[in-house]
């Protein structure tokens, strides 16, 4: 029994249906592979970024809980740099110590509580700022997953047109003249999927580890309010 040959091996050759799909065609594909290699990029530095995080934020939180000096803490903090929580604790400590030099240099034996509003706004800033940078480029994952397929079926579409016009004018309608201009066509739809799962796994796994990341900050930041507000302003 004969079996027909793939028609990767024999019917199909992709450097010169590459060629052959027209400027459309050919700027669909370039787009789709730019996509895909700045993915890929971004992939790579994304997720050494947030394991680099995610360790130094762990290294922060066992001296933040060992030390009972916030200047220590702080010390441990600028060491630190790539965890978001140590930039969050670095904030608040920065405004605390304004405060308490403020009020200090007044005479104040109690210190505001104006002071803690203060020291929890720098903190909910340091956490906005410090969220945000954390999902800096990781947008363009999400952009080019939802988008490389669309593209690449646009790509395809356009060819199928090109295809059938060729037929029309041939006038000459089998599977064989059929089948080979389809699979070239197809190449764009396939370039798009191969852009758009990794970048959309890639998404998926980002954003959980962000918002581990996230939730971390928070609860850091509740206890660090709590410490600050029962050593500094419940006198």
């Amino acid at each position: 029994m004969l079996t027909p040959a793939p028609l990767g091996a024999a019917g199909l050759n992709y450097l010169d249906a590459i060629r052959h799909s027209g400027p459309v065609g050919i700027s669909v594909l370039l787009l789709l592979l730019g996509a895909s290699v700045a993915s890929w990029a971004i992939i790579l530095l994304k997720y050494l970024h947030l394991r680099q995080a995610q360790k130094q934020s762990v290294a922060f939180l066992d001296a933040f809980w060992q030390s009972k000096r916030l200047d220590a803490i702080y010390q441990a903090a600028e060491k630190l740099s790539m965890s978001p929580i140590s930039q969050v604790f670095r904030a608040g400590y920065i405004e605390l110590s304004k405060v308490t030099s403020q009020q200090t240099e007044s005479g104040e034996q109690r210190y505001d509580l104006g002071g803690i509003e203060n020291v929890e706004r720098a903190l909910r800033r340091a956490m906005v700022a410090e969220g945000t940078y954390l999902e800096s480029k990781v947008a363009f994952l999400a952009t080019t997953g939802s988008a490389a397929p669309f593209v690449g079926l646009f790509g395809t579409v356009w060819g199928i047109m090109g295809a059938f016009q060729d037929i029309y004018l041939q006038g000459n309608a089998n599977l064989a003249t059929v089948a080979k201009p389809i699979s070239e066509a197809l190449i764009a739809t396939a370039v798009g999927l191969f852009a758009a799962i990794p970048a959309v796994v890639a998404y998926n796994f980002f954003l959980s580890k962000i918002n581990v990341l996230r939730s971390e900050m928070d609860s850091f930041s509740s206890d660090f309010l709590n410490i600050v507000k029962r050593h500094f302003f419940n006198k």
